[in-house]
């Protein structure tokens, strides 16, 4: 998937077009540094995290095979190495992936979060103890505004990760803190949410042919 098909099938994502190609380049510099990506959201953008997630952890477009050298290691590592039958399913059927975690996934860390200290800070604790240096945090937030995301952005720059948003037209807090936002032309939750997705899904494509052809 190019750019150039995401905007010839949703014209009126042409005005973020140049924040689009920044959020790429992000996430592929992100990868190619060892980084890894954290997802927050709310409801539908809580769903949105898990779709990322599942497009960069596995095959999406591609079906990414394992390469020689991962096959051998595999070989050499089983107890019965060649002769182990699970070789060839392991070998045959795991594919590359990209690491991504989705925090609104973890839910006995997000209701330990909620009962024992403040549940605005469910996004931004497990910010600050998954995330490192030279990751980067995805904040879905359709007004850009939500107070657990938007705390989660400030642990996310504190700790030296960069912050992509993805949010609606409006200016917000969101958009003040992150390295890119990207802001469709949309401002009810249900248009920004079905603009997200044709993004993201690009964004996760475009990943994936830079790192697996």
């Amino acid at each position: 998937m190019t750019i150039e098909t995401l905007l010839r099938n949703h014209p009126a994502l042409t005005v973020c077009q140049d924040t689009i190609e920044t959020a790429r380049d992000l996430l592929i510099d992100t990868y190619r540094e060892g980084g890894k990506l954290l997802l927050c959201g709310n409801g539908g953008s809580a769903a949105d995290c898990d779709h990322i997630a599942g497009e960069l952890l596995k095959g999406f477009l591609s079906h990414r095979p394992l390469s020689e050298e991962d096959c051998l290691a595999l070989a050499e590592s089983l107890p019965d190495g060649e002769a182990d039958p699970d070789l060839y399913l392991l070998a045959g059927q795991l594919q590359g992936g990209l690491p991504a975690i989705s925090l609104p996934a973890q839910t006995a860390a997000l209701t330990a979060v909620c009962n024992d200290t403040d549940p605005a800070l469910i996004f931004a604790q497990l910010t600050w103890a998954l995330g490192q240096a030279g990751d980067t945090l995805i904040c879905l937030s359709t007004s850009g505004n939500s107070r657990n995301v938007v705390l989660a952005a400030k642990a996310a720059k504190t700790k030296g990760l960069r912050v992509l948003a993805l949010t609606g037209e409006n200016d917000s807090k969101l958009s003040e803190l992150s390295d890119v936002t990207v802001q469709v032309p949309a401002h009810d939750t249900y248009r920004v949410q079905e603009y997200h997705l044709p993004v993201y899904h690009y964004l996760c494509a475009a990943v994936e042919e830079a790192f697996f052809g």
